[in-house]
């Protein structure tokens, strides 16, 4: 089945492409949630107006996302963590958790778009990227440190001396 995209759908096309899908992937996802149409004559002839606008559109959209791609530059999120033995962390550092502080930085982001494979498990300095646009990327330091309290509590506490009485 053919089928011309009205939105940027991952891993198939942007949109404006027309692009060949299997039938039931096509009826069942892309039809009903509005990211496609379907590929006959009349459509095509939409085909190229969809496209300018588009390329419009994502010109503007990269343009913004560059701008916005400059306020990550330089920028280094501090996380505090209870850790074991090895350094690994009795939890996580998210997408979420990042999301989260790059918000309370005025950093406003989808935890979507902070593309972070695996939850952070361990102590150390990672970088993070961000896509922010399909062309535009940015990427942010983040720093998971050992909880002071938690090192302190496992730190054996000092034996009392014992007195004796002669």
């Amino acid at each position: 089945m053919e089928v011309i995209l009205k939105s940027d759908v991952p891993k198939l096309g942007n949109a404006g492409d027309v692009v060949k899908v299997a039938e039931g992937y096509g009826r069942n996802f892309l039809l009903p949630k509005k990211l496609a149409i379907e590929a006959n004559a009349q459509n095509k002839a939409v085909i190229k107006q969809m496209k300018d606008a588009s390329v419009r559109r994502a010109a503007k959209e990269r343009g913004s996302a560059e701008e916005f791609a400059k306020q990550f530059a330089g920028v280094t999120l501090k996380f505090t963590r209870k850790a074991g033995e090895g350094d690994h962390l009795f939890g996580s550092v998210t997408s979420a958790d990042v999301a989260q502080e790059l918000e309370q930085r005025g950093l406003k982001i989808e935890r979507r778009r902070i593309e972070l494979e695996h939850p952070i498990k361990t102590i150390g300095e990672f970088d993070v990227p961000i896509r922010l646009h399909r062309d535009v990327n940015a990427s942010v330091k983040v720093v998971v440190s050992k909880d002071a309290e938690a090192e302190h509590a496992a730190a054996p506490a000092a034996a009392p001396a014992e007195t004796t009485e002669a």
